[in-house]
């Protein structure tokens, strides 16, 4: 993987109707386009982004985690934050988003949180 590329795995969650996204590599401006793409391709009752292999997000990244939010919400489909690391979540928490993104330490306490 390039330093500057983002890659998706994607897997089912251990709960009906959940799906994992672990997202590896930063979420900027040139990376963000597949990250939309794939939340608009998905069909779940809850969408669990693991962030642990996201070392940062700018601006427009965090406007894709919005945009991913809105479409999701629109798809009655919930949206989970999972292991952001600190400048992540100082990026969220400055951005006064941290009300509106539901954001859990590990992916066994989002499975529960969400269910």
């Amino acid at each position: 993987m390039m330093e500057n590329s983002l890659s998706i795995a994607r897997s089912d969650g251990n709960r009906a109707g959940q799906r994992v996204f672990r997202l590896q590599g930063p979420l900027t401006l040139s990376t963000f386009s597949p990250f939309q793409t794939a939340v608009r391709e998905e069909t779940c009752s809850a969408l669990l982004l693991d962030l642990a292999g996201v070392p940062y997000v700018d601006s427009a990244g965090l406007g894709s985690l919005v945009g991913a939010l809105v479409t999701l919400q629109r798809a009655n489909c919930r949206l989970a934050l999972i292991a952001p690391n600190q400048r992540v979540r100082a990026l969220i928490q400055m951005s006064n988003l941290h009300s509106v993104f539901p954001t859990f330490p590990t992916m066994e306490e989002a499975e529960i949180g969400l269910q």
